[in-house]
């Protein structure tokens, strides 16, 4: 139950997970497509920098976090469900300023009480040749969504409890690009969450399913 004391406990917990050693590739890949573009491309001179924001907050007793669906358009990403975020300006500082920028401007995000709690590991996406780096963040209650219509097509709030279901991991044949690739995925609210997302998400889940250190506890 996610009350604000038990929330602010929760967050807590997680920074100093966050600071632990990361599971990574590990956790990645547990979630991670079966693709030859993932062999064959390597970060180049062209790999563009990015992030994304993952959001905790609490409501009506849970804990939640909000996904995006892209709109169909005529790219990669199509139609996708992912974190918001996008690339990396030079105007940023970071990118952990890239991610909260990001999500202001597609999801509206108001930024006054967003807190910082720590960062996973950087992940390549051979497909659209972006490093992407997924920032964590909490605030205290629930934001009000503005989602940019050109970038957003509908935003989920998903529960914690709700993603951490070994029940709704499965598997199936995707399209990307040509190639047919075989790819995990988390089903939820009648969507699969895939690619980069759902290795995002594992190693998300494998953080928090970490123990703390019993230093710290």
């Amino acid at each position: 139950m996610a009350t604000l004391e038990s929330f602010s406990s929760f967050t807590e917990q997680l920074t100093k997970k966050l600071k632990y050693p990361l599971p990574g590739e590990t956790a990645h890949r547990i979630m991670q497509a079966s693709s030859k573009l993932r062999l064959t491309f390597k970060p180049n001179a062209r790999t563009r920098k990015s992030a994304v924001l993952v959001l905790f907050y609490p409501h009506k007793n849970e804990i939640y976090f909000p996904l995006i669906l892209r709109p169909a358009y005529d790219g990669v990403h199509s139609g996708q469900v992912a974190f918001p975020g996008g690339r990396y300006e030079l105007t940023d500082e970071n990118l952990v300023r890239t991610a909260l920028r990001e999500a202001q401007e597609e999801i509206g995000l108001r930024l006054n009480d967003v807190k910082i709690l720590g960062i996973l590991t950087e992940l390549y996406i051979p497909a659209s040749n972006f490093h992407v780096l997924p920032v964590i963040a909490a605030m205290p209650y629930r934001p009000d969504y503005y989602p940019d219509p050109r970038e957003v097509e509908d935003i989920f709030e998903i529960k914690l409890e709700e993603i951490s279901d070994v029940n709704i991991i499965g598997s199936s044949d995707i399209q990307v690009r040509g190639e047919q690739v075989h790819a995990p995925h988390y089903m939820v609210q009648g969507y699969k969450i895939w690619g980069a997302t759902a290795m995002m998400i594992s190693e998300l889940l494998t953080v928090l399913n970490a123990p703390v250190a019993d230093s710290e506890n």
